[in-house]
């Protein structure tokens, strides 16, 4: 592939200098295979575009300084005049690469564009990626959002790289909550009322019992006997579940359906109740567990975890039993290479906990991974949450949303029918809630400026989604049609290329190398701020270069190409992001 021919070459040309300064006795003999050389893409201009840090990797073996090494290796390289660089150097024990520019223009042009967006590093491994998973009978809120937004975003990514994605959400619907809605539904509910807006009510009855119960303890034993009956399969009970859960399910959907998101697998806690006793009896065999005061615990002293207790002494199994129940199935189900669980940190013992009984009891080479990701917080930087401390419905925040992109559109575009207005205002509000949220790397706290997150300068969708509309309407006002600017270079025509044209082609040839690190990291945000650096690049060229004024036309055809390759780069992006295009904002 194109754009991997400069990173082998250079792995090839620090390959031959290891082996042919070992030879001269510079060197011990280095065991040392091609490929565990890493060649980083550089994004910094005065560090070169690429870089390899071989010497920091050295320097213990070979008992020298990464410095020493490095130039060592730079004045091998130089003897052989390579091809393909204007500059090598060595910069505190880097070995930085500086690409002949011509040379990264004329193999630009031999390109077909239809092969720049190819990329099959996942080789038809199944992956199975966890995410959204809300509770039951109760309304999706804003801590589902970073759940639901990073979990989408990194299987379009895992399936655009080749692996075979199975979408997951994993609902809460068991324990002894559901004990609590049970008998708060026996005593205030009426089935009349929690029909007009079944979510809601039901979130209230949940809400009057924990104000009851402070008056009359007594409704917390009823609460027990009520979810243990419908966990003897008691017809009523599990009538109530059922349709709880009917209706929870038709407003979840509501939400995937504005964010446009889909699952492969929908599946409770609920489903894996019933394989509690086989697992728990597995692990018996197995010597794992050991009773403690009644309960069971599995010892994890060797993992430097607490023990994980996995059977209450009431014979109740917990939260974690579960998980490890859906844990052995997809295991047997589907044979995934990975599985991903993109939950909050506050969660991090427990998925620690899950892993390390997994590994005792199978020893399957599944790669397990909580993609773990911080807190939404308001201007203020406080929790995102009503006075109540309650955290707010993520459909009252979808409607914020729309609310301020409304004002955006009725400043900048005030002749707009009003229906117009509202169908894009919708997916303004949609892009920057999503972009806000992968822009900013998973692990840190997400913050929410309205202002910020809809500005049409800086980093937002709204800024990318202008600049792909601005740039959309160039191609077409050319008049000209896609295949025939797509086979400019085929017509292989000399064109002079000015130094920002060469800054975009540069950004295009990081596409794979950026999808790759964005996937092996887990990071949408390595996405997502790829392509704010192209638009501020393309935005540039649009204040200081003509296109459709330039008066040759083999060079305004070269213009024409270069837009839509770059328009194709942000297709792709916006859709692994699941951001929509906007011809006109």
């Amino acid at each position: 592939m194109f754009f991997n021919m400069f990173k082998q070459q250079i792995q090839n040309l620090v390959y031959s200098a290891l082996k042919s300064l070992a030879k001269k006795g510079v060197f011990s003999q280095i065991t040392l295979e091609k490929k565990s050389i890493e060649i980083e893409t550089q994004f910094q201009k005065e560090k070169g575009d690429y870089s390899s840090n071989i010497a920091f990797s050295l320097a213990k073996q070979l008992k020298q300084s990464p410095q020493a090494i490095a130039q060592k290796i730079q004045e091998e390289i130089l003897i052989k005049k390579p091809k393909f660089f204007k500059k090598i150097e060595e910069k505190n024990g880097f070995l930085n690469f500086f690409l002949e520019e011509n040379i990264l223009t004329s193999k630009f042009l031999k390109v077909e564009s239809e092969k720049l967006f190819s990329l099959n590093i996942g080789k038809n491994q199944k992956v199975i990626i966890e995410f959204s998973s809300p509770n039951i009978a109760k309304p999706m809120h804003v801590g589902h959002l970073r759940s639901t937004i990073i979990g989408d975003c990194l299987a379009n990514l895992f399936s655009f790289s080749g692996y075979q994605v199975i979408r997951w959400n994993y609902l809460g619907d068991w324990g002894t909550q559901f004990g609590k809605l049970i008998t708060a539904y026996k005593l205030w509910g009426k089935e009349e009322k929690i029909k007009k807006d079944p979510v809601n009510n039901l979130l209230n009855l949940y809400q009057r019992f924990h104000s009851e119960v402070k008056k009359n303890p007594q409704l917390e034993k009823m609460a027990q006997e009520e979810f243990k009956k419908l966990e003897d399969g008691d017809k009523e009970n599990t009538r109530l579940f059922q349709w709880f859960s009917k209706e929870s399910s038709k407003e979840f959907q509501k939400i995937y359906r504005l964010f446009k998101i889909k699952f492969d697998v929908i599946k409770g806690e609920s489903f894996f109740y019933q394989d509690q006793e086989k697992i728990i009896e597995e692990l018996k065999k197995k010597k794992i567990v050991q009773e403690s005061e009644g309960a069971l615990i599995i010892d994890l002293k060797e993992f430097n975890l607490p023990p994980a207790l996995i059977l209450k002494s009431d014979e109740a199994g917990l939260y974690l039993t579960r998980d490890l129940c859906a844990l052995i199935y997809r295991v047997d189900k589907y044979q995934p290479k990975m599985i991903l669980y993109v939950v909050g940190n506050e969660q991090d013992l427990h998925f620690r906990q899950l892993f390390a009984v997994f590994q005792k009891i199978r020893k399957n080479k599944v790669k397990l991974v909580h993609v773990k990701f911080g807190l939404v917080l308001n201007e203020k930087k406080e929790k995102f949450s009503t006075r109540e401390g309650e955290l707010i419905p993520l459909k009252e925040l979808i409607d914020k949303a729309i609310i301020e992109a409304l004002k955006i559109l009725n400043k900048k575009q005030p002749a707009w029918p009003k229906e117009k207005k509202q169908k894009i205002a919708e997916k303004i509000a949609i892009s920057s809630l999503k972009f806000n949220n992968l822009k900013t790397y998973r692990l840190n706290d997400i913050i929410f400026d309205w202002e910020r997150m809809m500005s049409f300068q800086g980093d937002s969708s709204v800024y990318l989604q202008y600049t792909f509309a601005r740039f959309s309407k160039i191609l077409a006002k050319s008049k000209l049609s896609r295949n025939f600017i797509k086979d400019f270079q085929k017509r292989n025509q000399k064109i002079e290329v000015n130094s920002l044209e060469k800054d975009i082609i540069k950004k295009i040839i990081d596409w794979p190398d950026i999808i790759i690190s964005s996937v092996r990291n887990y990071a949408p945000n390595i996405l997502a701020n790829y392509l704010l650096s192209l638009a501020d690049l393309l935005n540039q060229y649009y204040e200081t270069t003509p296109v459709l004024q330039e008066e040759n036309l083999e060079q305004r055809h070269f213009r024409l190409y270069l837009i839509e390759i770059c328009l194709e780069v942000f297709t792709n992006g916006f859709n692994l992001l699941g951001i929509e295009t906007l011809k006109e904002i």
